[in-house]
């Protein structure tokens, strides 16, 4: 650590987050948005009203599907926050098609606890599995650009498959697992760009061998069209439960025979090998902050509790990196030291390179439509 290291006093975000502010208590700039988020509807609503809201809601859906085969969309990575939104739809009645997007890094974990879920709760699956050689070269292609940004192209094209799915089949609602209770916190330097097509095509112009030509892209543009002009509805659901992360995952374990990750984000083989190792090692960032700060903010984790988890290494062992290092460079085809020069490059950031938020285009359609994550 250097000298200027700093910790807030609430939850566990540090300097490691160049953005990072601190106010006279020591108290951070994320502690206070979390708490604005946490403040926001629904979630903070009492018990009573949530359920009111729920009912309404779940109503609407009802009707919006009715004479269709499904009446919402869910997406499913066998996480504990997707797989507990198919267990409480159908608990709630509704007629959901679960999509899941297959980009190459599933572990086999994660596609028994899928299956598990989907026979459990009777619900039909979609796969949308992305063209392997294309989808490896764009991954390729965000490494090379050195930003801390190599997750965006798997999110981008989760949300584009499932927005394609729900165009596909006229369904009005999209019922999302992201939540605030958990994941109100995640600095804008650790990661930016998920929905900017401009700054994913331009990586891949920079530092990529093949065409786009398969790869379910999605721009903000195209998400504010399918929400105001097609009347899609993105809802975060589990805003709308008394959500709880830990309790849910009992329930999920008992209810669903879902089996643990042990972390956060472990059905995937890249994003575990991406978030413990490359983000860590090469950018100094680990998003385990961001994960117990959330939980923290919420009232689902302690301070202590929290600290004591992050004193613990990612890794338990050397021979634990070198075995993911080799299983990551052989799925991509290249060599350790290919691996290990990319590693070395100069760090760079989303400004780095052409994005669509320095468009006045953008900044139009963001000024009218406003936030397009939530409903």
């Amino acid at each position: 650590m250097t000298e200027d290291f700093r910790i807030c006093t609430r939850c566990v975000m540090d300097t490691s987050d160049p953005d990072i502010i601190f106010d006279e208590n020591g108290v951070c700039n994320h502690c206070k948005q979390a708490e604005d988020r946490l403040n926001s509807e629904p979630y903070c609503l009492p018990v009573k009203e949530k359920e009111k809201r729920l009912i309404k809601l779940v109503d609407e859906i009802k009707r919006s599907g009715k004479n269709k085969p499904y009446d919402c969309i869910i997406g499913l990575s066998g996480g504990v926050d997707s797989s507990y939104v198919a267990y409480k739809v159908k608990e709630l009645g509704l007629r959901p098609l679960a999509v899941h997007l297959d980009n190459g890094w599933n572990s086999e974990l994660s596609v028994q606890n899928i299956e598990n879920i989907c026979t459990k709760v009777n619900i039909d699956l979609y796969t949308w599995v992305l063209d392997w050689e294309e989808f490896k070269d764009l991954q390729l292609a965000f490494l090379k650009a050195s930003t801390p940004d190599s997750e965006i192209p798997s999110d981008n094209a989760i949300f584009g498959a499932i927005w394609g799915t729900a165009i596909k089949y006229k369904v009005k609602y999209i019922l999302a697992g992201y939540n605030w209770a958990s994941e109100s916190i995640l600095p804008t330097a650790w990661s930016q760009g998920y929905f900017d097509s401009k700054y994913i095509l331009s990586i891949q112009d920079a530092f990529g061998k093949r065409k786009l030509k398969t790869f379910p892209l999605i721009n903000k543009f195209q998400i504010a069209f399918n929400r105001k002009i097609r009347k899609i509805n993105l809802v975060s659901f589990l805003d709308y439960l008394p959500y709880n992360k830990e309790e849910a995952k009992k329930i999920i374990i008992d209810e669903l025979n879902w089996r643990d990750y042990g972390k956060k984000h472990c059905e995937s083989h890249y994003t575990r090998i991406y978030q413990e190792y490359i983000l860590p090692t090469k950018f100094g960032f680990d998003k385990r902050k961001a994960h117990f700060s959330s939980l923290i903010v919420a009232g689902q984790m302690s301070r202590d509790q929290a600290l004591s988890e992050l004193a613990k290494p990612i890794y338990q062992s050397e021979e634990k990196i070198d075995e993911d290092l080799t299983y990551l460079t052989n799925k991509f085809g290249i060599s350790r030291k290919e691996f290990e020069d990319i590693m070395s490059l100069p760090l760079k950031s989303y400004n780095d390179y052409p994005h669509q938020e320095d468009t006045l285009f953008f900044k139009i359609v963001q000024k009218l439509y406003g936030g397009l994550r939530r409903k």
